[in-house]
Order: structure tokens, then sequence, then C-alpha cells
């Protein structure tokens, strides 16, 4: 890739500014943030090496009232906490210049957690969502081209339905965003 984003490095907010700041789905977002557990000892280890690079830098396209932000985005900073990579959120409705280098499927899905150099050049994205859960959309939109379509809106529920039963109960799904992430910074 070769976007380069070195103009909003340093202008998010850092993670628990984000936290703070949030003024929809706080109480949910800290439950998967003290809900999180690493699987196992050897990602921790892995993403607690990472304070040995300092050539990464991560910002996460988010917004406190999207679901899969809410879910998913704890996760990414309880994998990167101890990391020493510098992580910061930018707020979609501030960034729409950064999420539409980043569309998902054509369109604006959050979060999307993009990792630069120093420079500011993209290395790689994740997101919105983990993979497994990500097919159900893939496939819905395959299927449903037309907004406007009158059983548009009934069939998206029965797709984000579904992708709720992707995640699964519990906090499962984190060690399969752990394992995405890790996969992705390994590129790298």
């Amino acid at each position: 890739m070769s976007t380069n984003l070195a103009s909003k490095l340093r202008t998010g907010l850092k993670p628990q500014q984000f936290i703070d700041s949030m003024e929809k789905n706080q109480e949910q977002f800290l439950a998967y943030y003290n809900g999180f557990e690493w699987d196992n000892e050897e990602d921790k280890e892995y993403f607690d090496s990472l304070n040995n690079r300092d050539d990464l830098r991560c910002l996460i396209v988010a917004a406190d009232w999207c679901g899969d932000v809410v879910r998913n985005v704890p996760v990414v900073f309880k994998a990167l906490e101890n990391s020493g990579i510098p992580t910061e959120v930018l707020i979609i409705e501030q960034n729409y210049d950064v999420i539409d280098q980043f569309l998902t499927g054509g369109g604006r899905a959050i979060p999307i957690v993009i990792f630069t150099d120093t420079g500011g050049f993209v290395l790689g994205q994740w997101g919105p969502r983990p993979k497994h859960v990500q097919a159900v959309m893939n496939q819905f939109k395959k299927e449903n081209p037309d907004r406007e379509a009158s059983d548009y809106s009934e069939k998206i529920q029965v797709a984000r339905a579904e992708m709720g039963r992707q995640y699964g109960e519990g906090n499962g799904y984190h060690a399969v965003i752990v394992k995405e992430l890790r996969e992705l910074i390994e590129s790298f």
C-alpha cells in the first residue's frame, strides 16, 4: 500500500481518552475490555515483544455508537496495551478522508485498525470485524445489492443476527481477533 497517513499521526485520541469521551455504549465497551483474557501465553508474549520495535504506529477509525467498535476495539486496545505501539483513535465523523481510503465492500465500516510505519506509510489494516463474521456481511451484500429493495431492511436484520451468532456467546472471539492481528503484524 502506498497510502500515507503521516498528517494523522498524533492527532487522535489515546485509548483512555477515547474511553473517557464515550457518550454511548461505554459500559458495554468496558465490559468487553475488562473481560479480555489472553487465550494463550505465546500470544501475550508476542505482543509484549513488540516493545522491541519502535517502527510501528496504530490508528483506529471508530465511533462510540458502533456495535462492532464496542465489541472489537477493546480487544485491540488490550492486545496492544503492553506492545509499546503508539495507538490512537480517529473519530469517523472527523476523519472521512481517512475512512474513505479504507472502504469495506465499497462502504464505510468501522472499526478499521491501520498500522503504519513512523513515517505514516500504511503497512496493513484489520477490520471492521473478524474475517468469519465479516464473511456474513460480504455474502449479504453480494446477494442484496439494492439498498432500496422492499425487503432489504428485513434481510439485513437477519444478516446482523447471524453476525451476532458468529461472534458467539461470551468473549471467545477475542482470541480470533488477537490471532488475526498477530498474523497481520507478523507480515511487516
